[in-house]
């Protein structure tokens, strides 16, 4: 286990390093914001919402950090050694396609951002399956170190699934069925909530939907001067998020699987 929270650390470590380097360089000339300027569409939040990505860093931080705590002290509860060790793999492969995601995103290579974000989704999906055998038993710092910072992460890279793919569309010029562009971002807002209702009747993650509020009340903020419709389903969204939140804290734990 020493050796794993060792890579986890490394890995973790570049992580960083190349979110750094996409903007103190920039990457390709372009930081990470100058790219998403060049997709503009009715979907993305404010510039402020991206803060959170300090956040998911700082529970990711948590959890190599007591991995490491774990492995050297030889403290824990048993099931905190087994939850790392089923993860950590996985764990390494979120931070490589975070790390491609990056250079790809600033070598405008849009299509293929596409391709690595669905496959970082898919790949924090079955973290989050590995993880629900072991919610019930992990406890206190445990459950904080290990659990919520992939249900943090999970959330965001949702919601930046479906921007990746608003992008992809506003870059090919493409409207689906021919609806205009409010018309779809309203429509991607209704499926993210319907996300959020199933994740918190199902799991009682209320982590994720936190998330999900921030997110929309980040649309709200950046485009309803845009277009005030947007901005009222994304209140909207932010409102039902809210309330799931607190339905999921009331609400005993149900551990079951998503669909792989």
């Amino acid at each position: 286990m020493k050796k794993q929270a060792i890579v986890s650390l490394l890995f973790f470590a570049g992580v960083l390093l190349v979110n750094y380097l996409a903007n103190a360089l920039p990457i390709n000339g372009l930081n990470t914001g100058e790219v998403s300027a060049l997709y503009p569409n009715l979907f993305v939040p404010d510039g402020l919402t991206f803060s959170i990505w300090g956040i998911i860093y700082l529970l990711l931080l948590a959890f190599v950090v007591y991995q490491l705590v774990v492995a050297f002290t030889g403290s824990g509860q048993a099931a905190s050694r087994d939850a790392i060790t089923a993860i950590n793999p996985w764990f390494w492969v979120t931070c490589m396609l975070n790390m491609g995601w990056i250079l790809v995103w600033h070598h405008l290579w849009v299509a293929v951002s596409l391709l690595v974000m669905v496959l970082f989704l898919i790949t924090l999906i079955y973290i989050f399956n590995r993880l629900q055998p072991f919610r019930q038993r992990l406890k206190g710092i445990a459950a904080f170190c290990i659990v919520v910072p992939f249900v943090v992460y999970l959330a965001w890279i949702c919601v930046a699934t479906v921007a990746n793919t608003t992008a992809v569309l506003v870059h090919k010029q493409w409207q689906p069925l021919g609806l205009p562009e409010s018309t779809w971002s309203i429509i991607m807002l209704v499926i993210v909530g319907l996300l959020t209702a199933a994740m918190i009747l199902r799991f009682r993650v209320a982590a994720f939907a936190l998330v999900i509020a921030w997110a929309a009340w980040g649309i709200y903020r950046g485009q309803f001067t845009a277009d005030p419709a947007i901005g009222y389903a994304a209140a909207a969204i932010v409102l039902v998020s809210i309330l799931l939140a607190v339905y999921a804290f009331m609400k005993p734990l149900q551990v079951q699987k998503l669909p792989a």
